[in-house]
């Protein structure tokens, strides 16, 4: 990706990039380097400022991880979409230790979390920009615990087939029940156990080789209400 390319990227992504001046676009796209992530590599420790993530190919899982090491999925990110919270540098008041894989083999763009905290300081505009994007994430989260702490698991997978579908495009969801149950925070057992009652009530079918098939969507998304 040359330069040119880059800004473009850029601008598309940050609102205030028009309001930048030519020094700062250029100190901004030098701090970004293209990186590829191999599937299943972790990215981002909570220890770090890795920086801000753009995905460009793949996907990334930001996820939080107890003692005993069960880990519960906040959020996925997909080509088009940023990660800010591996930019700890940038948000001083967030605590939060998050922790970030590759889920497939992805293309991203990572932005220096000090050139932003920089121009974050001198530019209200970016500094309102990542607060807006950390609440927004922030708001995210926040669902993905109440469905977590206050939903029954019949809803919460109806809800989770019905996004993945949207995701996709297509019906047909090829994950395992043991991916499921780490992107839901359950046990696979759990999983399981509600895939088969789906199955039982004509809303899914499965199989190994193709994965889960919708096959009933409306009677599925009446589960989410």
């Amino acid at each position: 990706m040359d330069n040119q390319e880059l800004q473009g990227l850029l601008r598309g992504v940050f609102p205030f990039w028009k309001s930048m001046s030519d020094y700062d676009k250029e100190t901004f796209c030098s701090s970004a380097q293209i990186v590829s992530f191999k599937k299943g590599l972790n990215i981002h420790d909570g220890n770090n400022c890795t920086g801000i993530i753009l995905v460009r190919s793949g996907s990334l899982r930001m996820y939080m991880l107890s003692e005993d090491g069960k880990e519960v999925t906040l959020a996925r990110y997909f080509p088009g979409e940023m990660c800010i919270l591996t930019a700890s540098c940038v948000l001083h008041t967030v605590t939060v230790d998050i922790f970030v894989d590759s889920e497939d083999d992805s293309d991203c763009v990572v932005i220096g979390g000090c050139a932003f905290e920089d121009l974050a300081r001198r530019m209200p505009d970016a500094k309102v920009f990542a607060l807006e994007s950390a609440l927004s994430c922030f708001s995210d989260i926040m669902w993905v615990m109440q469905q977590i702490l206050f939903m029954s698991m019949d809803k919460r997978l109806a809800i989770f087939l019905l996004d993945e579908a949207a995701k996709s495009g297509s019906d047909t969801i090829k994950l395992t029940h043991e991916q499921i149950a780490k992107y839901m925070g359950s046990a696979r057992e759990v999983v399981s156990r509600m895939m088969k009652y789906f199955v039982s009530e004509g809303l899914v079918v499965t199989s190994r080789s193709e994965g889960i098939k919708i096959l009933d969507k409306k009677r599925l998304r009446a589960m989410t209400y």
